[in-house]
C-alpha cells in the first residue's frame, strides 16, 4: 500500500461534500483523485474544488472502479444503490466507506459484508456520530465498566418539525423509510456501540403517516408537499436483547412534540447512568447519596480562544484512512452496522404486521 490513498467519491451530493470531501481534503495521506454522478456537470464541479489537478469525472460508477490507481471509494448516494455499488467496488478491490444506512434491507447489507470478507478489503459505515467528543467520551467510561451492565437504553431521534424536503428523502422506493431508516439508524448505532450488544432477540415496531399529508405545513426546510411525502413521518421500536437488556428506539422528522434530541442516548446500567440529553451527564450513588456529573467537553475557558478541536467528521475520516494505512479495524465494523439495518428492518416489519419479530 502506497503512503498516500488514491480515493474515489461515488455521488457528490451535500453529504459527500459537507462531510467526506471537507475532512479528506485535511488528510495529508489521502488524495481524491475519481469523482462520479450521474448528472456529469455536477461532478466536474465538485471536482475542481475538492479533486488532485488530474482527477477524473464519471457520470457511471463502474467507469470509475475500472481506475486501478484508485485503493478507496467512498459512497455517498441514495441507500437504495449502497449495496449495488459497494459490493462492486470490494470486487474491484478497492476499500468502502460507505454512507449510512449500510443498506435498505437487512439482505443487501449480509450480501456487502459477505463481499468484504471475500475481497479481504476494509469496509465501514459512515455512522459520524460515534466520533463527536461526547460519544467518544461517554464510551471510555462504559467500556471502563462505569456503569455496569447496561439493561435498558433509549436511543432518541425525535425532530419536531424538520423534514428534509430535498433529494430523495421522501421517497421510499429510493430510501427504503424515513427518519426510522435517516436519523434513527444514527441512534441505534450509537446505543447499541455504548452498549456493545449486538444480539437483538425480538422487535415491536410502531410506525406512522399522520403529519405528512398536511399542506403548508411548518417546517426548517420549508413545507413539504404531500404528493411526494412517501415515507413515515415517525416511527418507534421496542427492542429485547438475547441478554435481556432493552432499547426504546424513537425517530420523527415530524411530531408534537417539545422533547426534541437527535442522534443521542440515554443509558441505565447497575453501577450508574448516563445521557446526552443536556450536555453529557453521567450519574449515580456514592456514600449513600446520589450524585449527577455534568462534564465539560469544552477544551476553551480563555477569552478569545476556544481550543483545537477535531470535528466529528475529520476524526471519523482520519481514522478511517489510518486504518486502511496500519492494516487495523475500522471503529465502525460492519458486522455492527449490518445489525442496525436488521432491527430497523424489523421495525418496519412488525408494524407492517402488527406482530413482533424474532431474531434466529
Amino acid at each position: 500500500m502506497r503512503e498516500k490513498l488514491k480515493v474515489g467519491i461515488i455521488g457528490c451530493g451535500a453529504i459527500a461534500v459537507e462531510k467526506h470531501l471537507k475532512s479528506l481534503q485535511k488528510i495529508s495521506q489521502a488524495e481524491v483523485a475519481a469523482f462520479c454522478n450521474r448528472n456529469i456537470e455536477k461532478a466536474k464541479s465538485v471536482a475542481k474544488e475538492f479533486g488532485t489537478a488530474d482527477a477524473k469525472v464519471y457520470s457511471d460508477y463502474r467507469e470509475l472502479l475500472m481506475d486501478e490507481s484508485l485503493d478507496v471509494v467512498h459512497v455517498c448516494t441514495p441507500n437504495v444503490s449502497h449495496a449495488e455499488i459497494t459490493i462492486a467496488a470490494l470486487e474491484a478491490g478497492k476499500h468502502v466507506m460507505c454512507e449510512k444506512p449500510m443498506a435498505k434491507t437487512s439482505e443487501e447489507a449480509r450480501q456487502m459484508l459477505a463481499a468484504a470478507k471475500k475481497s479481504g478489503k476494509k469496509l465501514s459505515i459512515g455512522y459520524n456520530n460515534r466520533f463527536r467528543s461526547d460519544s467518544q467520551y461517554l464510551h471510555q467510561v462504559v467500556s471502563r465498566g462505569d456503569l455496569g451492565e447496561i439493561y435498558y437504553a433509549k436511543a432518541h431521534a425525535i425532530r419536531r418539525r424538520a423534514v428534509p424536503t430535498w433529494g430523495v428523502f421522501l421517497d421510499e422506493e429510493k430510501q427504503g423509510g424515513g427518519p426510522l431508516i435517516d436519523i434513527g439508524t444514527h441512534a441505534l448505532d450509537l446505543t447499541l456501540w455504548m452498549m456493545d450488544n449486538y444480539q437483538p432477540q425480538s422487535v415491536m415496531g410502531s410506525v406512522f403517516h399522520k403529519l405528512g399529508k398536511q399542506k403548508d405545513a411548518a417546517n426548517a426546510f420549508g413545507s413539504w408537499d404531500p404528493d411526494e411525502f412517501k415515507v413515515e413521518d415517525s416511527a418507534f421500536g421496542f427492542i429485547k436483547m438475547q441478554n435481556g437488556a432493552t432499547i426504546v428506539l424513537e425517530s420523527s422528522w415530524a411530531l408534537n412534540s417539545l422533547d426534541v434530541d437527535e442522534a443521542k442516548c440515554s443509558l441505565s446500567g447497575t453501577k450508574g447512568g448516563a445521557d446526552m440529553k443536556n450536555g453529557l451527564r453521567i450519574h449515580g450513588e456514592d456514600f449513600g447519596k446520589l450524585y449527577t456529573t455534568n462534564v465539560e467537553l469544552d477544551p476553551g475557558g480563555v477569552a478569545f480562544f476556544e481550543g483545537e478541536t477535531e470535528s466529528e467528521a475529520d476524526l471519523e475520516m482520519r481514522l478511517w484512512i489510518e486504518c486502511i494505512l496500519h492494516d487495523t479495524e475500522p471503529v465502525v465494523k460492519p458486522e455492527e452496522a449490518m445489525v442496525v439495518t436488521q432491527i430497523l428492518e424489523a421495525i418496519y416489519e412488525s408494524a407492517r404486521t402488527g406482530k413482533a419479530v424474532y431474531f434466529d
